[in-house]
């Protein structure tokens, strides 16, 4: 990582493991994910027209709430919490697994842009490369950043903190199965081998036990399901894949590769996605069909793979999300 401050070896991960690093800044003064998670605003209803800089949270929830015209606000921040979850999860376990270790993370060091895409979202000051075991990444993420956001929407939207902490687990599971996708096309049972170990360690977690559990095996095809959100609430850009970037440091590519089966992964909780006009429920959701909706006799089937994002989709269809069991 110290020969490669520019986290180059995320690039080819696809655009939403990067991680824009200590130069160039930032084209605008951005504000930080600590500044974005401080309870400054507690007991006072959020202005879902805040400027990104002024409240960056409830810039991004008004944000996803306006493209998904959701019925409630809560739903947006569901949506939010869980994108940007995935976002922290990819930088964390890319880095991880590419270089041995982590940057710090720390809120303080991180500047975010709630009105970008990835790899644009996100920006880190300084690079302080860390340890990249489970305790450190954990440390990172889920005391450093999932901890305080948590927190914050749980106060100010009043979603609950089960589901919060089920989509924290979600996108986890997402993260780490991209990672194994990748690592399989371009023969790295290494890298595999390592994402899974980092994934299902992280998943003990005090924080998350509970939230789900493994159920079996996927078939390796389907779009990256950590973009999906961002791709179906049109509030991001994110590549999925390197197209026009260089190799990174100890990228051997054999695109003749078959992947082996991914994990599946079902959480106990529902992100509230469901409730979103014309949607449906996510392929890791505990129901099996949206609470309330009638089901035709025979008409259960069990998760498949996901359909391409901009795909049209029934009510009843279920959404690639990043725990999703949907390829």
């Amino acid at each position: 990582m110290d020969s490669d401050p520019g986290l180059a070896a995320l690039r080819p991960l696809g655009g939403f493991f990067v991680l824009r690093a200590s130069r160039p800044s930032p084209p605008l003064a951005l504000p930080t994910l600590a500044h974005a998670y401080a309870p400054v605003y507690g007991g006072v209803a959020p202005d879902v027209h805040a400027g990104a800089g002024e409240d960056p949270l409830a810039f991004r929830v008004g944000k996803v709430a306006a493209v998904l015209r959701a019925p409630e606000i809560r739903v947006a921040a569901s949506v939010a919490h869980q994108g940007l979850a995935a976002r922290l999860w990819s930088v964390a376990l890319g880095c991880a697994v590419r270089y041995g270790g982590v940057p710090d993370l720390a809120p303080r060091l991180l500047r975010w842009d709630p009105d970008a895409g990835a790899p644009d979202d996100l920006w880190l000051a300084e690079l302080r490369p860390l340890p990249g075991d489970v305790g450190t990444i954990g440390e990172a993420v889920l005391r450093g950043h999932l901890a305080p956001l948590t927190a914050a929407l749980h106060t100010r939207y009043r979603v609950a903190t089960g589901l919060l902490w089920g989509n924290a687990a979600s996108a986890l599971a997402g993260a780490g199965r991209e990672l194994e996708r990748w690592a399989g096309h371009h023969g790295r049972a290494d890298i595999a081998d390592h994402a899974r170990s980092l994934t299902t360690g992280l998943l003990d977690h005090p924080l998350l036990t509970g939230t789900g559990t493994f159920t079996g095996t996927l078939p390796a095809t389907g779009p990256f399901p950590a973009t999906a959100i961002e791709t179906e609430t049109a509030t991001e850009t994110a590549t999925e894949t390197a197209t026009g970037t260089e190799p990174g440091p100890g990228c051997e590519s054999d695109p003749g590769t078959e992947p082996g089966p991914l994990p599946a992964f079902r959480r106990r909780s529902c992100c509230l996605y469901y409730r979103v006009p014309g949607s449906g429920i996510c392929g890791d959701c505990c129901f099996s069909r949206p609470p309330g909706s009638a089901r035709p006799p025979g008409s259960a089937r069990p998760p498949g793979p996901a359909r391409p994002a901009a795909a049209p989709r029934s009510p009843r269809s279920r959404r690639s999300s990043p725990g999703a069991p949907s390829g």
